[in-house]
């Protein structure tokens, strides 16, 4: 099976070690990070959403304007906006773009981030909105004539899209949260249901759940894992690496009086990544959680620590387990993705092929 790579462009320059510089929205990065990506051989590019960030589709369509390949993965909140605009939104910037555009569901697990857009709904309420958000964007994509819909939170009285997705009538989804209020719906909607990246046996449990909601509606479902590979020319460099990426992100919190320690996440997704920084700093074969206990783990802040060909060999580990996409950023946003694209992804996919491979001439 193939593999797929995806990697985040950001309106501005920044990380857990570099504070945001440049303006809000820094055309400059935009344009340099979204031709890394393209030159790198990602196959698509996060745009990040958050209640105090530059809105996500427009940022994707200036990155789309600006590449020729590069998939663009958007990151929505549903609630905000009606369903049945947001899916002829999401569908015009496919056609414009020529079929790059897919979503990423993040429906909210923290209610203080939620109510600084007005919203002030609890978690349950959220999710349950968010299926039948999914059902009418669907319909909207895919129906050949006008639909009705009757539900709790949406009543839709002859909804129609005129303009459809390029393929198939429908945009990848994919689906984050990992509460037990996301499950299910992950399991009715989701093409690629999206991991933090968790150690191998909560990554084995999480799948499982997950294929089980999804068979539930006979649907299958493919998974994602997010990871933020340090790569060195040797392993002991990479972990000095490692461990100067600590010490910067402590650094800096500490400067902005935020948190190191004691932290006690609302989202289940964070909670689940602290539970494994609390088995230690370093798991599994290379998984690290260093930036991840010091910041709460506040989204995607789990690495695979050493030279390309190990940390390779680590992402096929997970390969095994049954995810086929990996999103992937650095702490030096741009010099990683162009690392990345150079030293890690055509390694991968190269060992991919040749695992693949393996049954075939078994068989054979």
């Amino acid at each position: 099976m193939s593999v797929e790579f995806i990697g985040y462009v950001g309106a501005q320059n920044g990380s857990e070690i570099h504070p945001p510089s440049g303006p809000t929205i820094d055309l400059k990065h935009i344009e340099a990070a979204a031709r890394a990506h393209e030159e790198g051989g990602f196959d698509r590019a996060l745009v990040a959403f958050g209640s105090s960030s530059p809105e996500s589709q427009h940022i994707a369509a200036h990155a789309a304007s600006l590449t020729k390949r590069l998939g663009l993965m958007i990151a929505h909140r549903p609630g905000f906006t009606a369903p049945t605009l947001a899916a002829r939104q999401l569908a015009t910037l496919d056609q414009l773009s020529g079929g790059r555009i897919a979503v990423h569901i993040i429906t909210g697990g923290s209610d203080d981030e939620m109510a600084r857009d007005g919203d002030h709904t609890t978690k349950d309420v959220r999710y349950a909105r968010t299926n039948e958000y999914l059902d009418i964007v669907r319909q909207e994509w895919s129906s050949e004539k006008p639909f009705d819909y009757d539900g709790k939170f949406y009543q839709v009285k002859q909804g129609f899209g005129a303009v459809k997705p390029v393929v198939n009538n429908h945009l990848p989804i994919y689906f984050g949260g990992s509460s037990d209020e996301a499950i299910p719906v992950a399991g009715k909607h989701a093409d690629i249901y999206a991991l933090w990246g968790e150690t191998q046996a909560q990554v084995r449990e999480a799948i499982a759940r997950v294929r089980a909601a999804a068979a539930k509606h006979g649907r299958t479902v493919r998974f994602s894992l997010s990871l933020r590979p340090v790569l060195a020319a040797t392993e002991e460099a990479a972990w000095a690496r490692a461990d100067d990426i600590v010490a910067r992100t402590r650094a800096l919190r500490e400067k902005a009086g935020l948190p190191i320690s004691g932290h006690a996440p609302a989202n289940a997704g964070s909670q689940r990544l602290l539970q494994a920084a609390g088995q230690g700093s370093r798991l599994d074969k290379r998984l690290w959680t260093g930036v991840a206990a010091i910041t709460g783990a506040a989204g995607n802040s789990t690495g695979l620590v050493g030279t390309p060909e190990q940390v390779a060999e680590g992402l096929l580990d997970y390969y095994d387990l049954g995810v086929t996409t990996f999103l992937i950023r650095g702490f030096d946003p741009l010099d990683d993705a162009v690392a990345y694209g150079r030293d890690l992804i055509p390694l991968v996919r190269e060992l991919v092929a040749q695992r693949d491979a393996e049954p075939a001439r078994a068989a054979g």
